[in-house]
């Protein structure tokens, strides 16, 4: 994530501030800056052509390959900016976004993108771009939201647009209604651990507006009833931890509402050539509503003449404007790369999505719906239980937190729990860890299981806890330390397993918002016991906007 801002200073005048934009580009004399956020990747070919008419180069980066192209141009178009920039549209192939300061220029910040995202923040002390939105909270919640192939002009007092043929248009400003403060670590020690103790705010702000008079009411969706019962297949794409509530998704939607359910990673998407069919639906699950594979697969459905649906965090992202249907997750601005607070957000918006297919196709009755409702309203305060109980995992956590592998196992919903809580152990402390499928063992995995190593083993589905057992006892026998995730009324486990932690009890379709906690925590625990940067884990970053 970048910004940069063009702001008044003390004088009246007008100055540059980078934020998080580190090495911007130069051309040879250094009148022309550029940063970029993205792939250009037709760089090469326009590199060659460049050194074929003089030109020098100091990287082997695509970022200047723009600003030197960006430098022939403006002397092929004699100065004229927006000539200038919309030919270097033109050439450049990829998905990118990029911030350009022209030396004789200095009081103006141009923008422009394709394919990767970038707004516009406009504030009484001045104007920003940035690539998201949390990195302008600190300045304004008034953003304008850039379309594909759409330039600005910022200066301290105005912002112009123009579309790809320099052509000048107007553009609506929105409100963003997060709370500044939420972009503030608030006296935690770290954003991804203050993230996990808002889960159960997100929890009731993505459900509390939804639930009126016991009847689930989605007034974003604007899905009629008879559209719900046409629906013959759903196409769930993600990435990441997106993907894993996809995971999950796909048992709820199949059990409650019996629609066949796919899950794709957004990435292979569109290069498997997906069947799709009249009367099939894509849910495209976004946090930010950019991601660049997810963006991607909508519009593959959407060339195809499919019904998409996006559930993004973000009001007013790409994928949220694109998609057909839209469903807001209610999580706030979230800080940390690793995701939690908008994961558990995101598992709450299927559950009710779930419910309301089911009630309509005449699946589950009124009685069942008021019992998956009441459980519902109760997940905050068992996540608030789960929190306030972290000393055991804290003290598992330390005991094992030089392990060098690590494996979670479940089966059904579990295994999808399991997927995620490997995510963020690998991504935040750098510890191998994998899931399986608890019945894929005997598949080649046990082998790997040697004296020491630590399993965790996830059991919340009723009718398969002695199957899960069985492989807990499979993967002891071999000399792992077992750690449980179970629910309460499951204490034969102790018999199996080095050490317990045990869940308040729920629908069997909602274990996954309460056995991820303890898993979160776990991963938290070790990082910050390795001394990794938790909110910033190398290598990552918080939008994946290029493929």
């Amino acid at each position: 994530m970048w910004n940069c801002r063009v702001y008044r200073n003390k004088s009246g005048g007008s100055d540059l501030a980078g934020c998080t934009v580190k090495n911007p580009h130069f051309n040879a004399s250094q009148s022309i800056a550029v940063v970029h956020n993205g792939i250009i990747e037709n760089y090469m070919k326009l590199k060659t052509k460049l050194v074929a008419r003089g030109y020098q180069f100091l990287s082997d980066t695509d970022t200047e390959v723009v600003a030197h192209l960006l430098d022939y141009c403006y002397k092929k178009t004699n100065g004229d900016l927006i000539d200038t920039i919309t030919k270097v549209m033109h050439r450049v192939e990829g998905s990118y976004a990029l911030g350009i300061i022209f030396a004789e220029h200095p009081d103006k910040v141009y923008a422009l993108r394709k394919d990767s995202p970038l707004i516009v923040g406009r504030s009484k002390d001045g104007n920003l771009i940035a690539s998201d939105v949390p990195a302008v909270l600190k300045y304004t919640r008034n953003v304008y939201y850039i379309e594909n192939e759409e330039i600005a002009c910022l200066s301290k007092d105005a912002i112009e647009f123009f579309n790809s043929d320099g052509e000048a248009i107007k553009k609506e400003a929105r409100t963003i209604e997060w709370d500044t403060g939420a972009a503030e670590k608030g006296g935690y020690e770290h954003f991804m651990l203050k993230e996990m103790y808002e889960q159960p705010k997100t929890v009731r702000d993505t459900l509390t507006p939804r639930i009126r008079e016991d009847q689930i009411v989605i007034e974003e969706l604007g899905m009629k009833e008879e559209e719900i019962r046409s629906i013959n297949r759903i196409h769930i794409v993600a990435c990441g931890s997106a993907y894993h509530t996809g995971v999950t998704a796909k048992y709820i939607f199949e059990g409650l509402a019996r629609i066949p359910v796919e899950v794709d990673l957004a990435s292979e998407f569109r290069y498997r050539n997906p069947i799709l069919n009249k009367g099939d639906l894509v849910v495209i699950i976004s946090q930010s509503g950019e991601t660049a594979d997810s963006l991607a697969a909508l519009r593959e459905a959407k060339a195809q003449g499919i019904t998409t649906l996006g559930i993004v965090n973000v009001v007013g992202s790409s994928i949220a404007r694109e998609a057909d249907r839209v469903m807001y997750t209610w999580a706030g601005p979230e800080i940390a790369v690793a995701t939690t607070k908008a994961y558990t957000a995101q598992l709450i918006a299927h559950y009710l999505l779930a419910i309301r297919f089911a009630q309509v196709r005449g699946m589950i009755t009124e009685e069942e719906v008021a019992e998956m409702l009441t459980d519902l309203k109760a997940i905050p305060a068992q996540i608030e239980m789960l929190l306030a109980n972290k000393q055991n995992i804290q003290k598992i956590a330390t005991r094992y937190g030089g392990a060098k592998d690590v494996f979670f196992m479940g089966r059904g919903i579990d295994y999808a729990i399991g997927l995620e809580g490997s995510l963020k152990l690998k991504e935040i402390s750098y510890v191998h860890s994998e899931a399986y499928a608890a019945g894929e063992l005997k598949h080649g995995t046990i082998s790997l299981i040697e004296e020491g190593t630590l399993v965790a083993a996830i059991v919340t589905q009723k009718n398969l806890y002695k199957k899960t057992m069985s492989n807990i006892v499979e993967v002891r026998s071999r000399g792992a330390v077992v750690l449980a995730i179970t629910n309460e009324d499951n204490t034969e486990i102790e018999k199996n397993a080095d050490f317990v932690i045990y869940l308040p009890q729920t629908n069997k379709y909602f274990t996954n918002s309460l056995a991820i906690i303890p898993l979160q925590l776990f991963a938290y625990y070790v990082s910050v016991g390795k001394g990794c940067d938790v909110d910033k884990p190398r290598n990552l970053a918080k939008s994946v906007t290029v493929e």
